[in-house]
């Protein structure tokens, strides 16, 4: 997010019409019929560049815009507004690329937006979460044939059962790993899964302002959704909040995930206990439901995991992306794979 920034989290479940930004572009995630290569093949295209994205949700106070979590809340039965999951287990190896050059897509398909959504939706999950305060709804990355999904921790935040379907439709029960609230990232793992397709993980040092970017993801709920932008800025100072009572809190009170940016504060208070990391800005659509899911570049290569997004809607109910969205650097991500393994920075 800029000046404003909203967590991507904590929304009410009743689904609310298309509220997406009106300037990104929306794409249908539906197969891409294959495209057969001429012979002799045409000559190779320059390797895209890649992006980040965050995407918060965050309530308004007031003339103020706010910030919210991309993970989707349904209202419990009691009528509050639920909040994250958490709770892991599993591991094994991830795909990875060296650097954000890793083609993916198939050549004929290279660069295009259709090529990198038939290439990469295979890897991208929908992530619904039940505590006893409610539901909610992300996204997450196959990172391994087995199982393992990377998140975001305010999506998992607080589960007392993970369910998670597949691009398939498919639906399996899944476990927390390890936890990670200072990066705001989760590793969970399916059970009794093989054979998953695994994403890529790329190189977000090579990202530049400019790149083109796809997101991929579940914005209110709508598994599988594909939009495309830009990356608008590297580096950019987010502050959310680490303790998960002032996230329920915040969550049951309609609001997302509290964020701080610039010196302001959105989405409600972050309180006494927060962290800072830098985030990709992108101008690609981001929902609530977005959280978790892929940042990706034009060869098919993950190099964030979105996680907030801005609106200056005064609620959550209201809120749609203004392309002002966010995501956790792939490489930040890389970096904390093994700490998540084995159990998490918070356990």
């Amino acid at each position: 997010m800029t000046e404003s920034i909203r967590r991507s989290g904590e929304y009410e479940n009743p689904y609310q019409g298309d509220q997406q930004n009106p300037y990104p572009q929306q794409h249908d995630s539906s197969p891409v019929s294959p495209v057969n290569p001429e012979w002799p093949p045409p000559p190779a295209q320059p390797p895209a560049a890649h992006a980040h994205a965050h995407a918060p949700k965050k309530r308004a106070r007031g003339p103020v815009a706010l910030l919210a979590a991309v993970a989707i809340v349904a209202a419990a039965i009691g009528g509050g507004t639920a909040y994250g999951i958490q709770e892991l287990t599993g591991s094994d190896t991830v795909a990875s690329s060296g650097s954000t050059s890793t083609d993916v897509v198939p050549s004929a398909a290279r660069g295009t937006v259709a090529g990198v959504a038939k290439a990469v939706s295979p890897s991208i999950v929908e992530i619904n979460a039940t505590s006893n305060a409610g539901e909610s709804t992300g996204s997450g990355v196959i990172i391994t044939s087995d199982g393992e999904i990377i998140t975001n921790n305010h999506v998992v935040s607080g589960a007392s059962s993970i369910k998670v379907t597949t691009s398939e439709g498919k639906t399996y029960t899944a476990k927390v790993v390890g936890t990670d609230s200072k990066k705001d990232l989760a590793l969970i793992k399916l059970e009794n899964a093989s054979g998953m397709k695994a994403a890529t993980l790329g190189d977000s040092t090579g990202v530049q302002v400019g790149d083109e970017v796809v997101a991929i993801g579940s914005p209110e709920g709508l598994s599988g959704t594909v939009t495309s932008g830009i990356v608008s800025a590297l580096d950019r100072d987010v502050t959310v909040s680490t303790d998960e009572g002032q996230q329920q809190q915040q969550q049951q009170g309609g609001g997302g995930w509290p964020f701080e940016f610039g010196g302001q504060q959105f989405n409600g208070d972050t309180g006494s206990s927060t962290t800072t990391y830098k985030a990709l800005q992108t101008d690609a659509s981001l929902n609530p439901g977005n959280s978790g899911g892929a940042l990706i570049d034009m060869n098919g290569n993950i190099i964030g995991i979105n996680s907030a997004m801005y609106s200056s809607a005064s609620s959550s109910a209201e809120a749609g992306s203004q392309g002002l969205g966010f995501a956790i650097p792939i490489n930040t991500v890389k970096a904390d794979l093994n700490t998540l393994r084995a159990g998490g920075s918070d356990n």
